[in-house]
């Protein structure tokens, strides 16, 4: 295993070495990537714990949310948004699939389009996931103005690879005319 070594003030990680833009230990933001890491693991800690007992992990909670949010989401569009393999999502979808969270329908236009819905029971466990990150938002969010708030949307949406806001959405929206549902 290899050794992990801290120097410099408060064992913020030094920076010697490193090439490339940014490498100065002025110019790196370590505050903001440390904060991005907590919050990523206590955001998705919380709908973690509550998948362990369907014998689910994030992988699942990723594709059961956007099948619900958005219903008939093809399994191709599912893999560009995800951004995983089609057999790292087999095994998940056929796991979904047979235990009932998510029916899958042939294509009205294109019958090898495979076309993905979430059950009543798939609904659920969405719903109950996403009220627990929806409660841990509000409580972060609760000192901040409205400006505030479309402040942080707008930081979250610049983190996003430049091409990707556009793939995605036009992916999960089509030409843009379509919202997801609330």
């Amino acid at each position: 295993m290899t050794d992990i070594n801290f120097s410099g003030p408060a064992g913020a990680p030094d920076s010697k070495g490193v090439e490339g833009a940014g490498a100065h230990s002025r110019d790196l933001r370590w505050d903001i990537i440390e904060l991005l890491f907590f919050a990523y693991r206590d955001f998705v800690g919380d709908a973690d714990h509550e998948l362990e007992a369907f014998g689910f992990g994030r992988a699942h909670h990723r594709v059961m949310h956007f099948v619900h949010r958005y219903p008939g989401l093809k399994v191709a569009d599912l893999l560009d948004v995800l951004r995983i393999t089609k057999q790292s999502l087999g095994r998940v979808l056929k796991q979904l699939l047979d235990e009932g969270y998510i029916v899958q329908k042939t294509g009205n236009n294109d019958r090898r389009q495979r076309l993905l819905y979430a059950t009543a029971k798939g609904e659920a466990l969405v719903g109950k996931l996403a009220g627990l990150q929806t409660d841990r938002i509000n409580r972060a969010v609760a000192d901040i103005d409205p400006a505030g708030v479309e402040t942080v949307r707008q930081f979250l949406r610049a983190m996003i690879d430049r091409d990707d806001p556009d793939k995605v959405l036009e992916t999960i929206f089509g030409s843009g005319s379509k919202k997801p549902r609330e």
